[in-house]
């Protein structure tokens, strides 16, 4: 499977945050996440329906996301 290569960051990361965001980049078949300061690292691939299903896991249990430095 290929990465896409239109990665793009989050409006909500900035400055004041300290550059702390993923990376998105999109194709119709696959939605990929990334660390932004470190893109070497890899991706998460997801299909969209996949992708959507992780967002919403995270949004319904806080609890198991940290904040990383």
């Amino acid at each position: 499977m290929r990465t896409p290569d239109n990665w793009r960051k989050s409006s909500y990361s900035g400055p004041g945050d300290g550059n702390s965001c993923v990376e998105i980049a999109t194709t119709r078949a696959l939605v990929a996440i990334r660390d932004s300061k470190d893109p070497a690292q890899g991706a998460l691939a997801f299909p969209p329906a996949g992708f959507t299903l992780f967002i919403e896991s995270l949004k319904n249990a806080p609890h198991l996301v940290s904040k990383f430095d």
